[in-house]
């Protein structure tokens, strides 16, 4: 039965100066598996990839591939290729001499880079693009154009590098279901970077959340939002409203779990419901199908004085800026998180 693992990182670390930048990471990656990095700027998701890749060098650990240690091993013996923001593309090549240009270096022949050419620009739906200059293409052409110089060498996992990260949100979206479609058509291992939450929700197998060199939580994208591990991830991740339960943890209550009534004449929140918290709203927007209603809480409440956001779908809702309210949530609909 074949190993379901391609990839594996083992106490990785890296410091540049006296910048810890990576702190024992470990993190395995299974054959055709789609894996998000999520996290911050700076908190050294490109650094990994860039290990990965053989553009750096970790200070201690390994990196295997196969079940072997690739840290000496160039670049082009690792069996993965990067697929950068900037799109990194030839601007004196064509689209079909960029795409090629790796199989005319291991010295294929014309007519079959060619054909293989074809093959990869009609997978990623650029049929008859082969002539035209990057300069003559938009982002998102340029952007599968970069993709497609990546896969046509069959990599055992590719690293995509915030690769829509130039784009408008748009075009960003449309591209999350052609990579997601491309990845699950060649069944290749994706190692994706973002700082985008939804980003890596919509596309990710796996979310891997990121700071300051760590990885907070490894799960489906699904358990992810669900059940975050911590306070980082929490608020990170969807942006959970985080209420003090104690001078040690948080309950993390996702949005549209927040329920907003009308102050009752008498008594608590009923039905199940957590204890009310008495509350001014403050602001409501309108944002794709969604109300987003804040709402400071009242100090003579629970020990919490800061705001919360509830999500109702529609454009409707009694509440307006000033209004008093009262907030709960199902028990079942609460995450009991450490703050730190």
């Amino acid at each position: 039965m074949e190993n379901r693992e391609l990839l594996r990182l083992e106490n990785i670390t890296k410091s540049f100066g006296h910048i810890e930048v990576l702190r024992g990471l470990d993190l395995s990656v299974d054959r055709g598996e789609f894996i998000t990095l999520l996290g911050p700027s700076g908190c050294g998701k490109t650094t990994i990839l860039r290990i990965i890749a053989g553009l750096e060098t970790a200070d201690s650990g390994r990196v295997l591939m196969d079940g072997i240690d690739i840290n000496g091993f160039s670049p082009d013996k690792r069996g993965v290729n990067m697929v950068f923001q900037n799109y990194a593309l030839f601007p004196h090549m064509n689209v079909g001499q960029n795409v090629g240009y790796s199989l005319k270096l291991k010295g294929m022949a014309n007519p079959e880079i060619k054909q293989a050419v074809k093959e990869v620009l009609a997978l990623m739906r650029l049929d008859g693009f082969e002539k035209r200059s990057p300069n003559e293409l938009s982002g998102g052409q340029r952007q599968r154009v970069a993709v497609a110089r990546a896969i046509i060498n069959k990599p055992k996992a590719l690293l995509l590098d915030e690769p829509l990260g130039a784009l408008d949100l748009q075009l960003r979206r449309q591209l999350q279901v052609e990579l997601k479609r491309i990845q699950k058509q060649l069944g290749i291992s994706f190692v994706y970077i973002t700082h985008d939450q939804e980003e890596a929700l919509a596309m990710s197998d796996r979310v891997a959340v990121m700071r300051n060199g760590v990885f907070e939580q490894v799960a489906s994208a699904a358990e992810v939002y669900k059940n975050p591990k911590t306070a980082f991830v929490a608020g990170f991740v969807g942006n959970a409203n985080l209420i003090p339960r104690d001078d040690k943890e948080f309950f993390a209550v996702r949005a549209e779990n927040i329920i907003l009534t009308k102050p009752p004449a008498g008594g608590q929140a009923g039905g199940g419901r957590a204890p009310s918290l008495k509350a001014t709203v403050t602001e409501k927007s309108f944002s794709g199908g969604l109300l987003r209603i804040t709402a400071v809480i009242k100090s003579e409440g629970p020990s919490f004085g800061g705001e919360i956001t509830a999500s109702i779908p529609g454009i409707d809702s009694p509440f307006e800026p000033g209004d008093e309210a009262e907030i709960s949530w199902l028990p079942a609909n609460a995450v009991t998180v450490g703050k730190e």
